[in-house]
């Protein structure tokens, strides 16, 4: 697999007033932003807010009706989603199998697995990540809630993905596990440089840490900024509105 070039100046995402429909229904009305590398950005809205629908854009997984979207300065995604790692609001996981054997299974999928020492200690290396144990036989089936959400992770950082997609990553995890799994998303961001975007419907999950937020409402971007700022923002309107009842 080759790597992409990433310059530290240009962004590694560029959205420009991106727009999908399904029939006359728009899930995104003119979304334009710019993600630079080695930063977490966390794109908020409440359900039905186009967050999933953005990200499976970002991913290669859904066309754009109109605008674009550049990723490593090419607006073919699909040629360089092979640097991209997406992990899915379901889990995507085959219950039957084992940590190892769905890990195993996706690296053939991905084409980085011959069967070699290597492709066992690069499966292995993706559940120790996010802290679960390679050896561990149980299938996934029988997994807790949590247990799933990081076998998922585990999936999505199997290529060594340039740009890490999550859809709702806290979702099924506790406090405790939530500010975990952050941390290890900023080891990440410093020691491979790359850009995680995070979509979320709870602000008190990804946005202490967040270096941006893109706000959504309706398919529509509301803000684009600073975590504090957008929060600030949001929040005074949410005032606004209870006090007018």
């Amino acid at each position: 697999m080759n790597d992409v070039l990433i310059s530290p100046v240009s962004p590694i995402v560029a959205i420009e007033n991106l727009i999908k429909q399904f029939g006359r229904f728009a899930a995104l009305r003119g979304i334009t932003a710019e993600f630079a590398a080695g930063r977490l950005y966390a794109i908020l809205g409440d359900n039905g807010a186009g967050k999933t629908t953005l990200l499976r854009t970002l991913a290669g997984l859904s066309r754009p009706t109109r605008g674009s979207v550049s990723l490593f300065g090419s607006k073919e995604v699909r040629a360089v989603c092979g640097q991209i790692g997406y992990m899915a609001h379901p889990s995507l996981l085959y219950d039957e199998m084992s940590g190892m054997e769905n890990l195993r299974y996706f690296a053939r999928l991905y084409g980085i697995e011959d069967g070699g020492i290597e492709d066992e200690r690069r499966c292995a290396d993706a559940i120790r990540a996010v802290k679960l144990d390679p050896a561990l036989a149980r299938p996934v089936g029988q997994y807790s809630q949590g247990m799933r959400q990081r076998m998922s992770l585990a999936r999505a950082l199997l290529n060594d993905p340039k740009i890490l997609l999550l859809d709702e990553p806290f979702s099924a995890l506790d406090g405790v596990a939530s500010d975990a799994l952050l941390v290890r998303l900023q080891t990440w961001l410093r020691e491979n440089k790359v850009q995680t975007v995070v979509a979320t419907h709870d602000a008190t999950d990804a946005l202490a840490t967040s270096a941006e937020v893109l706000l959504l409402r309706d398919g529509r971007q509301v803000a684009l900024g600073p975590a504090a700022e957008v929060l600030a923002s949001e929040r005074e309107r949410i005032a606004l509105r209870l006090n007018a009842r």
